[in-house]
This record gives C-alpha cells, structure tokens and sequence, in this order.
C-alpha cells in the first residue's frame, strides 16, 4: 500500500474519527414490516428506472477510468458510516445524516443509486437498520430523491457562482433534508390522517423529524466540506479524471 493510498483510507476515516461512531444494531430508515405491501412494491418500481441507469453510469465510468473505482468505493464506505449514527426521532424510523451528498458531487446522483442501494442493503441484513421489505422506500428517498436534489442544488450554486465551499456544503445539507421530506411523505401516504389525511400526516412526521434533522444536516454539510478539502490535497488527479473542478481549471 502507498502513501496515497494510506492517504485516501485516512480521509475516508475522517467522519468516524470525528463522531467517534460505534454502529450498533438499532432500526433505521423505515423499518421491516413497516409499510403496507402495496406501498412497498410502488416505491420499488419507482426505483428500479434510477439503478438501472446508476448501473450502466458506474460501468462506463470503470471501463473508461479505472482509478474511480477507488473514489467510488470510499465514497460508498462514507455512506454506510455516516447514516450509521441515528437520533430516536419516531416510532419506526429514526433521524440521521445520508452521507449521500459527496458522492453526488464527485460522481452524480445515478451512480449514487447504486452506492446507497448496497449500503442499504447490508445495513438491513447485517446491522437490522432498516428492513429488505422498505428497501425500495429507503432507496427512493435516501439514494434517490436526496442526491438528485442535492446535484441540482450544487449546479445551482456553480452557475451562480457561488463559492466552491459554501457550494458543496448547501448541496449534501439540502440534499439531506430532502431525504426526509420524502420519507415523510412516504408515512403520511402510508398512514394517512382520518382528519386531514395524507398531507396532515406528512407534516406531523416532518415536524418530528425536523428538531433533530436540522442540526444534522449542517453537520453533514460540514463534514462534507471536510472530506472535499481533504481529497482536493490528497486525491487531486483522481478528482480530474472524473471532471472534478474542471470549469476552474478552464
């Protein structure tokens, strides 16, 4: 192992040194049995369009370039650390950072699909946050609709030229906060209010959410930032060759 590399393991490390995070098997996302069938299938379908397209993105990325697939790899890991560390906010589902905003601004949002797709997946099986059944919401809110966002958000900011930092800090806190916008959206359809129905009830999950989600989102923003800094030192040519700041150099 070289010293770049030891490098790129060090700044992937950075979140988990910084928050000290011992993951334990606590229920994440929505969890098992959760939602209703019929949900569960509609959210799934809604899904399959953004892998299949994350797929054949990530496929020609490696056959074009190589060396992304280490960026692609540390920015899957600091997904699965990241929305590791969870604060109770509702009966079966919880607050916590995505993660999923580096990745979109290195890689883009389909390829991001792919990543919390995996990540989702071994957290149901291996550490019970979240369930197999509500994998189709979890992705479509976490993996899906947050980096979509968050990638518009930051191409938003880059046409108005807006400060690099400051860009990609709004971009995975925004990112973020999308993300549970969406899931509370998916439990206000799912059990809707007898009084004001779906919407009164996604606002009341919303408003459980926020406390909590808030604070989280800017320190997601910053510890985006953070590992941004640290690959700008450390992993300048693999950041070219994805187009990584090219508009700077231009």
């Amino acid at each position: 192992m070289n010293q770049k590399e030891r490098r790129l393991i060090y700044i992937a490390a950075l979140p988990a040194a910084l928050l000290g995070i011992v993951p334990k098997a606590h229920a994440m996302h929505i969890m098992e049995g959760y939602l209703p069938a019929g949900d569960c299938i509609a959210w799934g379908v809604l899904c399959i369009p953004f892998l299949l397209a994350g797929f054949l993105t990530i496929r020609r990325r490696l056959q074009e370039d190589g060396r992304s697939i280490t960026l692609l790899a540390m920015s899957g890991a600091f997904i699965f650390v990241i929305s590791s560390l969870k604060i109770p906010s509702v009966t079966g589902s919880c607050s916590h950072m995505t993660g999923t905003g580096l990745g979109t601004i290195l890689l883009g949002p389909l390829s991001v699909s792919i990543l919390g797709m995996i990540v989702l997946i071994f957290q149901a099986i291996l550490l019970a946050h979240g369930g197999l059944t509500s994998l189709g919401a979890n992705i479509f809110s976490m993996a899906v609709a947050g980096p979509v966002f968050a990638w518009l958000v930051y191409g938003l900011c880059k046409k108005c030229r807006m400060n690099k930092r400051f860009a990609v800090f709004l971009a995975a806190a925004l990112g973020d906060l999308l993300t549970y916008c969406v899931t509370s959206v998916q439990l206000g359809l799912a059990f809707p209010s007898q009084e004001g129905g779906a919407a009164l009830s996604a606002l009341k999950f919303l408003g459980v959410f926020a406390p909590a989600q808030l604070p989280l989102a800017v320190v997601e923003g910053i510890l985006t930032v953070l590992m941004v800094i640290g690959l700008e030192t450390y992993a300048r040519p693999e950041l070219n060759a994805l187009g990584y700041g090219k508009e700077e150099q231009s």
